[in-house]
């Protein structure tokens, strides 16, 4: 299972939404990377975020947070479930080579898993998401950490706030077709 210690579970209303949004839908957005930021739309209307920590133990195979990451998939869509759709943020450069080895794993991960139960998905621009949340493409975890809390969320971390900004961006525009 994903260390959750360090989670934090918010369920917040969303009342400018319109109802086909809205209507029986749980909607995944993830920031991928070993402290794994999530926003949930339920199909109750409510959001939760949090992040999940799929750093590896000690003694743990290489193949150990793939598979706590598959696991963790797996509670997400039977206590939240169905997932009807998966936003992730596509990350295109990063700025060391492990970052972009565990990215890459879990987006293998992600898209595999997505693959097997027909659930579509999607990779989000980074810059595409920093805009929608700040109107600048190119801000800091700070402002996306503000920007949350504008729409009245409390994040954790940037991974957090990254992952509300995502889930946001898929719902006010249609997964990107508005």
């Amino acid at each position: 299972m994903a260390d959750l210690t360090l989670a934090t579970h918010r369920r917040e209303a969303i009342p400018d939404l319109p109802p086909a949004v809205r209507a029986n839908r749980a909607m995944l957005a993830l920031d991928l990377g070993t402290a794994t930021g999530w926003a949930l739309h339920g199909i109750d209307g409510l959001i939760t975020s949090g992040t999940a920590s799929f750093r590896p133990g000690r003694f743990d195979g290489g193949g150990m947070r793939y598979l706590r990451f598959t696991n963790w998939l797996n509670e997400i869509d039977r206590l939240s479930g169905p997932v009807a759709a998966i936003w992730f943020e596509e990350v295109r450069r990063h700025a060391a080579t492990d970052a972009a080895h565990v990215y890459g794993g879990l987006m293998a991960t992600l898209t595999a898993w997505a693959e097997l139960r027909g659930i579509p998905y999607e990779g989000v621009p980074v810059g595409t998401i920093k805009r929608h949340a700040t109107g600048k493409g190119n801000a800091d975890k700070g402002s996306m950490i503000a920007a949350a809390r504008a729409r009245g969320f409390s994040p954790a971390d940037d991974n957090e706030a990254d992952a509300i900004a995502i889930l946001f961006w898929a719902l006010e525009t249609k997964g990107g077709l508005q």
